[in-house]
């Protein structure tokens, strides 16, 4: 029975979104309030208290009664629209009930979704507003009872039903729903075909694999956890059949699934968000992600072939790998085409990211019916296409709901001016200097990530560190890519880093050592962010030659460390390889003078004296035998 209820409001939820991007939204309390019911409710079916125990009729009277005062809210909402949208109601003995309800099933919904760490947050931010006015010092405030934080939280757009639940039931609820379908329709087995054939070949290649897939996955997915189970179920058994160590295996899979959260179009729903809280377009965002993205990659793949070359790890064997042809088989890449091509078309065409997610997937669905015509039956691909509207459904009930609690505690720091508060301590304890300042935001940004979400680890951050940056000059949009990027490493970051928990369950390791290993492969990783304080050009500002230079920059950085940190030969001797490598990235992260070019053409030279003096040694070897 639960199954089946289950799975018919997973499947209601997929329909609703793709009802409301096709013809636009409802009225906007509206829409908020039936996607929030639909999404508790669900959340209440999926992750049910007390399953498999005696006691589960208590805990299935708690989540009936949770499910009615969720429904009775936003029910409440939607018959009282006009009047909230109208006027300034005053909280009544019922509104109340009805909030402190709502924000129960929240919580509680969310604690077992994802864990005691984010409703343990929000209760902090409630009891702030409602008790803050006792605390001494700067950190004190003049209070706020119970009927005005109810008004904030329930009777207007700035609580529970404000910007972030109004992002996540259209927008990203739109492009869930558009990368599920993808997923299900072959897209995600032509991604892992593509990442076998790519980086299969060479040493390292199920690593390779591993990195490439789960950074195609990651770029449809909203979640880096999820990306581990998905494609870590294929890659780290791969890897431990070829004889990498378990703990390398897993890091690999952590860290890369993890990049895929920051890599364009989707950023783990994160690029929605932050366009609306900076007033920028999406497209906007969306550039500013794709050189920190790309440069992410190089540096794990770099590292990947380095420690393979030092380890010895196997290629994958050629019989294992899929053929080119079966790869760019129209009938594999025509639906993929279709629907990207469709998605960028109407971005570009400066329609609603809705309406654009909405014709990437009309795109995908009538080229996947015209490529599968006579080669599947109508039943199974209307299976397919099913499944990719109830798995839509349930990935939009971690994000719904911790958004909407999310909302609630952003509403809380605003409401009290908290955030405003930390920033400028952050700020006098760094005396204004922006590298200490952004030190500080990065240790404090995976502190604060850790154990969320991406999504709501960047909204967390961003509302009460990004403004610590602004303050000391950075610019806006560097300054959310910064905080963004270090609350997404907090997922491989130790002690708390549930993706390399994931990795490590999957490869059957103790988790210690396979964060160890996350760590020093993304080691690099850590100080790409400070780039964006450097180079304009990191977030795409500053013209083709600042994009260009900071391009060139980042590309030597994530060379050279990785080089360095592994004793990557150059020269053949350990103090001049290391001293090259200094140099290189000296002159990376020196924005004048010409240094990029001049690290560029430093660590070329390194390289290609490299090379030719394996190529004399290779040349001589047989006479000295």
């Amino acid at each position: 029975m639960r199954e089946t209820l289950s799975r018919g409001l997973a499947l209601t939820i997929g329909l609703f979104v793709f009802y409301t991007a096709a013809t636009g939204p409802f009225e906007s309390l509206i829409q908020r309030a039936l996607f929030l019911a639909l999404v508790v409710s669900l959340g209440l079916t999926i992750y049910p208290l007390g399953a498999g125990t005696r006691w589960r009729p208590v805990g299935l009277a708690v989540d009936l009664a949770l499910a009615a005062v969720t429904l009775a809210a936003c029910g409440y909402i939607v018959m009282n629209y006009d009047a909230i949208m109208t006027s300034l109601p005053w909280a009544t003995m019922t509104d109340k009930m009805l909030t402190a309800g709502l924000v129960v099933a929240l919580l509680e919904t969310g604690r077992r979704a994802v864990g005691l760490i984010f409703p343990v947050l929000v209760i902090a931010g409630l009891a702030y507003a409602l008790l803050g006015h006792q605390l001494p010092g700067a950190l004190g405030h003049r209070g706020f009872d119970a009927d005005f934080v109810t008004e904030t939280i329930f009777l207007s757009d700035l609580g529970v039903w404000g910007m972030l639940v109004g992002i996540a039931s259209t927008v990203i609820a739109a492009f869930v729903l558009f990368g599920a379908l993808l997923l299900h329709t072959g897209g995600g087995q032509a991604f892992m075909d593509l990442a076998m054939r790519l980086g299969g070949r060479s040493p390292g290649g199920a690593a390779k694999i591993a990195t490439i897939s789960s950074g195609l996955f990651g770029m449809v997915s909203g979640s880096a956890v999820a990306n581990v189970a998905t494609t870590g179920n294929f890659t780290i058994p791969m890897m431990k059949r070829l004889g990498y160590p378990r703990p390398f295996a897993a890091a690999v899979e952590a860290v890369a699934s993890t990049g895929g959260q920051i890599a364009p179009p989707i950023m783990g729903a994160a690029a929605f968000v932050m366009a609306e809280i900076l007033g920028v377009s999406y497209l906007t965002v969306m550039v500013a992600a794709i050189l920190p993205a790309m440069l992410f990659y190089v540096s794990v793949f770099v590292t990947v072939h380095i420690t393979a070359v030092r380890r010895g790890l196997k290629i994958v064997p050629e019989d294992e790998l899929p053929a080119w042809r079966d790869i760019v088989a129209p009938r594999r890449m025509l639906p993929i085409v279709a629907a990207l091509g469709l998605l960028f078309t109407g971005i570009f065409l400066g329609r609603s990211i809705a309406t654009a997610a909405f014709w990437g997937i009309m795109g995908l669905l009538v080229a996947f019916a015209i490529t599968r015509a006579g080669r599947m039956p109508l039943r199974d691909m209307a299976g397919r296409v099913l499944d990719g509207f109830g798995d839509a459904g349930r990935g939009l009930v971690i994000i719904g709901v911790l958004l909407a609690g999310a909302q609630i505690l952003v509403s809380m720091i605003n409401l009290t001016g908290i955030g405003v508060t930390l920033s400028s301590m952050i700020v006098q304890l760094a005396g204004d200097r922006t590298f200490f300042v952004a030190l500080i935001v990065a240790g404090v940004c995976l502190i604060m990530g850790m154990g969320l979400p991406t999504t709501a680890a960047y909204v967390l951050v961003a509302a009460v560190l990004a403004p610590a940056m602004t303050a000391v000059g950075v610019e806006p949009l560097a300054a959310h890519m910064f905080v963004f990027y270090f609350a997404t490493l907090s997922v491989i970051t130790p002690p708390v880093c549930v993706a390399v928990f994931v990795g490590a369950g999957i490869a059957g390791t103790n988790w210690l050592p396979a964060a160890v290993e996350a760590v020093r492969l993304a080691a690099v990783v850590y100080i790409v962010p400070f780039m964006l304080l450097l180079y304009p050009g990191m977030v795409g500002q500053g013209g083709g030659l600042a994009i260009a230079e900071a391009a060139i920059s980042g590309l030597v950085l994530v060379i050279a460390v990785p080089g360095l940190l592994s004793g990557q030969p150059l020269l053949g001797h350990r103090a001049f390889d290391a001293a090259l490598y200094l140099a290189a990235v000296a002159l990376a992260i020196t924005p004048h003078w010409g240094g990029p070019p001049l690290a560029l053409a430093l660590l070329a030279c390194g390289f290609w004296r490299r090379r030719m003096t394996v190529r004399q040694h290779r040349a001589t070897a047989p006479q000295e035998g």
